[in-house]
């Protein structure tokens, strides 16, 4: 499989041998599909048995309620999984929509097949399971620092708390963001015409400069601000 030097650069696959990715993906039933930019890989209310590692191009998992309102909860990029959690509940319908911002390929891996070893029980099996379940804290930490961004009342102090995280996980003042100005201000929760707003008061003020999704923080601006 054309596909198996990527895959050993990826956390699900992590510490695998190539002829281990070789012997397994067949147990895992797995099956390679394309999605044009702009189509569903999955819609609200699909029952999932497989989880999906993105090959190429982009995802976005957004939540749509029955008023128009769009909620993007997050971007998938090339090597991440995506779906694992309701295909680890079979029947469970799925409560968000996957579409590719992107032309995409993806791989999808039943998940009762990877759950359950064989009587060989091989190791590089374990081990993939293993490297499942930590990506699946890792998730729930990003939930959680999702969660803590929105809690702030103010469209400043989410702001701030969003960039103050981006700043420290990427270890600079000056960084992108995987996110344009919609998808931003879905992240947040927040309008986007006082999303932009608030970043040209912000700019104004001398706390940040930006430009598209790159930003520039002036941490010396802090004790003056007003949230």
């Amino acid at each position: 499989m054309k596909n198996i030097d990527f895959l050993m650069t990826t956390p699900l696959w992590k510490g695998l041998k190539e002829e281990e990715i070789e012997a397994i993906l067949p147990c895992l039933r797995s099956e390679e599909k394309f999605i044009k930019k702009g189509e569903f890989v999955y819609r609200m209310g699909d029952p999932i048995s497989s989880l999906g590692v993105l090959l190429q191009g982009k995802l976005s998992i957004e939540h749509d309620d029955l008023w128009g309102n769009k909620t993007i909860l997050s971007m998938i990029t090339p090597g991440n999984i995506f779906a694992e959690t309701y295909a680890c509940i079979p029947g469970e319908p799925l409560m968000v929509n996957i579409v590719a911002i992107e032309d995409s390929r993806i791989l999808c891996l039943n998940m009762l097949h990877l759950l359950t070893t064989c009587e060989r029980s091989c190791p590089h099996h374990n081990k993939l399971i293993r490297n499942l379940l930590a990506i699946l804290a890792q998730k729930n930490l990003h939930l959680s620092r999702r969660s803590f961004h929105t809690a702030a009342k103010t469209i400043r102090a989410r702001l701030l708390s969003y960039l103050s995280y981006e700043a420290s996980r990427q270890g600079s003042l000056s960084f992108d963001i995987p996110f344009n100005r919609q998808q931003l201000a879905d992240y947040l929760n927040l309008d986007r015409s006082a999303l932009s707003n608030e970043l040209s008061k912000m700019q104004k003020e001398q706390i940040i400069i930006c430009h598209r999704n790159h930003f520039l923080l002036h941490t010396d601006s802090f004790d003056e601000m007003d949230f």
